[in-house]
C-alpha cells in the first residue's frame, strides 16, 4: 500500500463536505440574522470568528468574501429555515 492510498471513503469524505458546509451556511446566516446594517468586512471578520476554530489549518478564502459581500447587501435569506 501506498501513502497515497490512505485516503477517506467516498460516503465518509461526502459527510466530511456536507458538515463543513454545515458549519459555514450557519456561520453565514447567523452573521446576516445579528446584523441588520453591517459592512463587508466586519461580516467577513465575524464569519471568519465563527468559524476558524472549526476546521484543521483555516485559511480564509474568496468564498467567505463572497458571503460577507452577500450579507452587507442585505442578500442572505435570514427567515428561512436552515
Amino acid at each position: 500500500m501506498n501513502i497515497s492510498d490512505i485516503t477517506w471513503n467516498e460516503p465518509a469524505r461526502q459527510k466530511i463536505l456536507d458538515d463543513a458546509d454545515r458549519v459555514l451556511r450557519e456561520a453565514v446566516v447567523a452573521v446576516a440574522r445579528e446584523n441588520d446594517d453591517i459592512s463587508s468586512d466586519d461580516a467577513f471578520a465575524q464569519i471568519n470568528g465563527r468559524i476558524k476554530d472549526r476546521f484543521i489549518d483555516y485559511e480564509p478564502g474568496p468564498d467567505i468574501r463572497t458571503y460577507a459581500d452577500a450579507i452587507a447587501a442585505g442578500e442572505i435569506p435570514t427567515d428561512e429555515a436552515e
